[in-house]
């Protein structure tokens, strides 16, 4: 991410797992990531002297693309945050669905396109990601752009029912079709795609199971495939038995002697439901006054987006609801509730995963949420428990040993929660074993080697993938 600094703009390099699986296929290939700065044309007009040094370091190319403020407020802001976003998320009363949102879309995708064509040989393969670019293979071929593209949707893809409120909708459908192969998070995601397109799109062909299928509209045939995204488990387990990390949890559980830990760790979302959380929290203590003084809950809450209206109103909601809460349960010694408020990461974040004997996570609606995925993984004493919503996409991967739990049914996470805090040592080992070795398997360099292979790259080294994203790489 470019940003202004005292000294001038500079770069901010990413440490994500997926930033640094791409970087190193980017590497190998000689690809290039293409990706808007993350800033507005206004504050950073004179970036381009740093991409290209950052190009040099990395061993692939950088190339920016800077959007106006007018842009960023319509296509990210409006099209992407107020349209696609809530939609997506079973959210439809929150969508504002803006005509001019809709056109500022379709301009930054072209000037996206633009940036691709300028870059692109017939040979290459062209990677979108995400829910900001769904009309990038369309855009590519109005420019006369023949190569393949892939697309990948981070997002859930709602079913036919919701999906008809966007007035745009055959339009989206359309677009995504123009690419050689799209790939969900999760099978009812793949599912809900193909509903939506045989309802919309006359004459298509759907031929497939569950995972796969093939999608052929007129002469065009697209591939449509399930590719459930990871993290690097290897890095969680190795980080989780540094000395620095370890000291970090102790403190953490000195901090709180003799209670159990409970851990939630949300970005700033109304899709996450963490005020359902923090009220199935409040449940707990009240109806289990045994449980007073003997449990207390880390809400690690990640700021984001904080320039959308609605998003300042969900902060300023938690943080009255976390007052309440901690005002009404409080007693001597003990604070039901610690809220952070803040990104953690490496090290810090571990050290919270190893301290924790359950792990909260119950988004209302989920692409996949990699913070259960994390907690498996560094759980080196494959002991503590997972409550994980049903509706996260992580769900479909890890029933094998979580308890899951329906966010809408607070009595019903309350008691899921109360079992996990209780479970005995022997059931907590068997879960975890399974759950440690499913996040293993299917780790993210299987997740971007099973997605390079369908899209035919995975077989032809020598190609130069452009991983094209709505955010630059080096974004923290």
């Amino acid at each position: 991410m470019a940003v202004k600094a005292s000294g001038g703009p500079r770069l901010i390099p990413g440490s994500g797992g997926l930033v640094t699986a791409l970087r190193a296929v980017l590497s190998q290939r000689s690809g290039r990531w293409i990706g808007w700065t993350g800033a507005v044309a206004e504050d950073l007009p004179h970036a381009d002297p740093l991409f290209e040094e950052s190009s040099a370091r990395e061993g692939f190319g950088l190339v920016p693309v800077t959007l106006t403020s007018a842009e960023k407020q319509g296509y990210y802001n409006g099209f992407s945050n107020e349209i696609v976003w809530p939609l997506f998320h079973d959210f439809p009363s929150l969508c504002r669905f803006e005509p001019r949102y809709w056109e500022a879309y379709r301009k930054v995708n072209r000037k996206f396109a633009r940036a691709v064509a300028e870059k692109a040989g017939p040979q290459d393969l062209v990677w979108v990601h995400d829910y900001h670019l769904i009309l990038m293979a369309w855009e590519l071929k109005q420019l006369g752009v023949s190569c393949r593209t892939a697309f990948f949707l981070h997002i859930p893809f709602p079913p036919p029912d919701l999906f008809r409120h966007l007035p745009w909708r055959v339009e989206l459908l359309h677009a995504l079709l123009e690419h050689d192969l799209v790939g969900f998070q999760t099978p009812r995601d793949r599912a809900n795609f193909a509903r939506c397109v045989s309802q919309l799109v006359p004459g298509a062909q759907i031929r497939g199971g569950e995972n796969a299928a093939k999608i052929r509209v007129g002469h065009r045939e697209t591939r449509v495939g399930v590719f459930p995204i990871s993290i690097d488990a290897v890095e969680f387990e190795t980080r989780a038995g540094e000395a620095s990390v370890l000291a970090k949890a102790m403190s953490l559980r000195q901090d709180e002697p003799g209670r159990k830990i409970v851990l939630g760790v949300d970005r700033l979302d109304y899709t996450k439901g963490i005020p359902d959380k923090l009220e199935a929290f409040r449940l707990l203590i009240k109806s289990r006054p045994d449980l007073a003084g003997k449990v207390t809950l880390f809400q690690i809450v990640v700021p984001s987006r904080e320039e959308i209206p609605g998003y300042r109103d969900s902060k300023r909601y938690i943080d009255g609801l976390v007052g309440d809460i901690n005002g009404e349960l409080t007693r001597s010694g003990w604070v039901p509730i610690h809220y952070i408020y803040r990104s953690l990461e490496g090290p810090k974040l571990s050290a919270y995963y190893m301290a924790a004997d359950v792990a909260f996570v119950t988004p209302l609606k989920d692409g996949m949420n990699l913070v259960a995925k994390e907690y498996c993984a560094s759980r080196t004493r494959e002991d503590g428990a997972l409550v994980l919503s049903e509706f996260a996409g992580a769900a479909a991967e890890l029933s094998c040993g979580a308890l899951l739990v329906n966010p809408y049914d607070v009595e019903g996470v309350v008691d899921s929660l109360a079992r996990a805090l209780s479970m005995p040592a022997e059931e907590q080992r068997t879960r975890m074993q399974a759950l440690k070795a499913r996040v293993r398997s299917n780790d993210l360099f299987r997740w971007l080697d099973s997605f390079m292979s369908a899209s035919g790259a995975g077989k032809e080294p020598q190609r130069a993938p452009l991983a094209s994203s709505a955010e630059e790489p080096a974004a923290s």
